[in-house]
């Protein structure tokens, strides 16, 4: 029950920081490109992979510690961040075609599932 309580407390603090931080970049920023989830989803990839090689491959956090920051709020804050810790442990583990497979399949299918919610939800006139 630990577990679930941290990650619901980390995604919330997670979801709130993305939201004021989206915001944040547009006050700077035009919003003809999504300056904001990118902003985001580096920021957040960035945040896991200080977490996880800094601090969790060390043996300085516990595991409910890795549980709130990564799972919570890095998940909270951007999915992107998990997508890129795994494909660089792929990386790291030198499977490099899993790697690629990962990245080209992961785009594309994200890409198209959207595209068929939004083909599957489009008003039709």
């Amino acid at each position: 029950m630990t577990e679930y309580l941290a990650v619901a407390l980390g995604s919330a603090i997670g979801g709130t920081f993305r939201f004021w931080l989206s915001n944040f970049v547009y006050e700077f920023l035009p919003p003809t490109f999504p300056y904001g989830t990118l902003s985001v989803n580096v920021l957040g990839s960035f945040l896991i992979g200080l977490i996880m090689f800094g601090l969790d491959d060390r043996g300085l956090i516990s595991h409910e510690m890795r549980l709130f920051l990564t799972v919570g709020i890095c998940g909270g804050f951007t999915t992107f961040s998990t997508f890129s810790l795994e494909t660089i442990n792929l990386l790291k583990n030198s499977e490099y075609t899993m790697a690629l497979i990962n990245i080209g399949v992961s785009v594309v299918l994200c890409l198209a599932a959207t595209f068929a919610a939004w083909i599957l939800t489009a008003q039709r006139g």
